[in-house]
């Protein structure tokens, strides 16, 4: 596809990507039915990493999470399911779940999907969720007494981690 046939859109996510290293996009419910997330557009291309996807949080917080996230990328991290990482919520450390290929879907991906598409030709097979603890608790979704499940749900396969 050439750059004349992008639309404004997919114009700044390839823009972003070149200037920052990803896009990050956020997505809302204007009835406030569903909860908020936000993933990442370019991991890929940048790290050689699946995109990420957070969910739950304030748009600014999750935001700041997804470039946190590409810079530990940048200086090492590897992705990978159940890491920890810390420096993304103060006092608190937070999961990497992968979310398997089939529930990766137009309605949480659809613009890192586009670009996958646009880069390889080819579909977005991997992808993992942030996952972070709750403040009050410190409990993951998985954990017995936790009640983020709302807020938080589980792409990924919601096992008990060790």
């Amino acid at each position: 596809m050439t750059a004349e046939r992008l639309n404004a859109h997919e114009r700044k996510i390839l823009g972003n990507i070149r200037d920052h290293g990803c896009h990050v996009m956020s997505v809302f419910d204007p009835e406030g039915e569903l909860p908020d997330f936000t993933y990442s557009i370019g991991f890929p291309e940048t790290v050689g990493q699946p995109e990420v996807l957070v969910y739950g949080l304030p748009r600014k917080l999750a935001h700041s999470m997804v470039n946190e996230t590409l810079t530990q990328c940048r200086a090492g991290l590897k992705l990978v399911d159940g890491i920890r990482i810390d420096g993304l919520l103060e006092g608190f450390a937070c999961i990497v779940r992968e979310i398997p290929s089939d529930r990766i879907d137009a309605e949480h991906f659809g613009s890192a999907m586009w670009f996958e598409n646009y880069r390889t030709g080819g579909p977005m097979t991997q992808a993992f969720q942030i996952v972070w603890p709750g403040a009050g608790h410190g409990l993951f979704p998985w954990q017995p007494g936790a009640d983020l499940d709302e807020i938080q749900p589980a792409l990924y396969e919601p096992r008990q981690l060790s």
